[in-house]
């Protein structure tokens, strides 16, 4: 293992000295030679991406009562508006991220952002609800290619050190401000412009994100391999889709109804096909020597409890808030909002702590603040309370916890990537991380709904019990991932030439 390590560190210095030497004085070349002139603006620029496709989670959910009334769709249809995107979202991430290794990370990342801005202005001029799904479902294409090739950009911009974790840190912030911004955005826009307006949004900052990367990142090179895993490919997005159908729907169509296992079962037999078939031909998609790697598999692993239990308590929250205290759908989003500041201050400061405290002790204390916001969030809940004595206090040590257990995981999870491998170390982690928030909302609903059905108190308190108990569950899971850090051993980090370190400077 150390021998091959060090073949790893020597193979990429000498990678990285052959690329900075024609990079030239303004510019900084990444592992695979995109040339960056300007590694802040090429952050601000990625980040502002993640920003926005996190947003699109969000945003269309304020919106949806006001597209049912105008497209006359009732609440099943409504819930395929907000569940297309995430299916093909979750599908295709993986894909998207060796896509972005063979064909050019800069290509997709563009191609995705066109997609994505394409979609929008069908969304915005559709005319019926069946329309808008398939509207939302390519953009969750779009947003998949562009969500793997921003993360691996900013892999190559930022190799193993400071500068990467304070770019992971950035992007971070701009995750944990995205699902509030995108609530709050949702109701201001709507309110304001109507609903088309969230699709028209997406069309203007699309177009100009993908205008921006043309500027700020050269091409570059592909990864040097040739020939694609096709069966592979459909395999695994196939699988996928078919899982992320099923956990969406389960809470509709019941989670033992025909539909779900159906779905949920093909999706085991392609994943279980997918898997067969990486281990006999000569160029996978996922190379099997990958998922071996311990490092690797405990941190997605983690990444996923991390995001069962945070992004279905953005949404619960917002719930509790609307339904038992009775704001506005506003108000409601607006209740994030001192999360998401907490969040923005925490995030650049997680790489010092990782240097201060390491990578392991940072990821511990991240997931145990997040277990402890959550069920102080939990407890705190009250059908006659009130936001300050409910949800403040508590939010603002999730705002901590947040991107401690974001920055921690991604750097573990693609601390022993390979330059060629970044898209894939992206795709696996996104991934990861879009399937737990698809499984970990859906099983926490399915709580919610149970504990306040079974309830015979007024409708406050029953529901109040049955956010209070979801939230629980949540907790839960943040004390798993807790206790699995302890089990987290990095290979050895590479050595990092000098001029590499002044990029990661950049973002000082």
């Amino acid at each position: 293992m150390g021998g091959r390590h060090r073949s790893v560190r020597v193979a990429r210095a000498g990678l990285s000295r052959r690329l900075h030497a024609g990079g030239g004085r303004d510019g900084r070349r990444g592992a695979l030679g995109a040339v960056n002139r300007s590694p802040k603006a090429a952050l601000a620029l990625l980040a502002s991406t993640q920003l926005l496709l996190i947003m699109d989670t969000a945003i269309i959910n304020v919106a949806l009562p006001s597209i049912g009334e105008d497209l006359g769709s009732g609440s099943a249809g409504l819930s395929w508006v907000a569940n297309a995107y995430l299916i093909t979202f979750g599908g295709l991430l993986l894909l998207g991220g060796r896509t972005a290794d063979l064909l050019g990370h800069r290509r997709l990342f563009v191609a995705g952002l066109g997609v994505l801005a394409a979609a929008s202005a069908v969304g915005g001029l559709a005319q019926s609800s069946g329309a808008l799904v398939a509207a939302r479902a390519v953009q969750g294409v779009g947003a998949a290619l562009a969500a793997a090739a921003a993360f691996a950009l900013l892999l190559i911009l930022f190799p193993d050190g400071p500068g990467r974790h304070k770019a992971l840190g950035a992007f971070a912030a701009m995750g944990g401000l995205g699902g509030v911004l995108g609530t709050v955005f949702g109701g201001v826009l709507t309110d304001l412009l109507g609903w088309r307006s969230t699709f028209w949004l997406n069309v203007l900052v699309g177009l100009l994100l993908g205008v921006l990367a043309l500027r700020l990142l050269d091409g570059g090179t592909r990864s040097a391999e040739r020939g694609f895993d096709l069966g592979g490919a459909l395999t695994a997005t196939g699988g996928l889709g078919l899982i992320a159908y099923a956990l969406v729907g389960a809470g509709d169509a019941g989670w033992t109804s025909g539909r779900t296992l159906a779905a949920g079962g093909a999706g085991l037999v392609l994943l279980a096909a997918f898997a067969v078939l990486e281990g006999k031909i000569a160029r996978p998609l996922v190379p099997p020597a990958v998922l071996r790697r311990p490092a690797l598999r405990l941190a997605n692993v983690l990444s996923a409890l991390a995001q069962m239990a945070l992004f279905p308590m953005f949404f619960l929250v917002s719930l509790y808030l609307q339904s038992v205290l009775g704001y506005s759908p506003l108000v409601g989003g607006l209740g994030l909002l001192p999360l998401s500041i907490v969040v923005v201050l925490t995030a650049p400061q997680s790489g010092r702590l990782i240097a201060r405290l390491g990578l392991r002790a940072t990821m511990m204390l991240g997931f145990g603040l997040l277990f402890a916001g959550t069920a102080w969030l939990a407890l705190a809940l009250a059908a006659e309370g009130t936001f300050f004595t409910t949800v403040l206090a508590p939010s603002l040590v999730l705002g901590v916890a947040l991107p401690l257990v974001m920055v921690t995981t991604n750097v573990a999870a693609t601390a022993d990537a390979s330059p060629e491998e970044t898209g894939l170390a992206s795709g696996l982690i996104n991934t990861s991380q879009q399937f737990g928030s698809v499984l970990g909302l859906a099983v926490l609903v399915a709580v919610a709904t149970t504990v306040t059905d079974a309830s015979t108190s007024a409708a406050a308190t029953a529901e109040t019990a049955g956010f209070r108990a979801a939230l629980l569950v949540g907790a839960v899971f943040a004390g798993v991932a807790a206790l699995l850090c302890a089990r987290l051993r990095l290979p050895a980090p590479p050595e990092v030439p000098a001029s590499h370190e002044r990029v990661g400077d950049a973002v000082k």
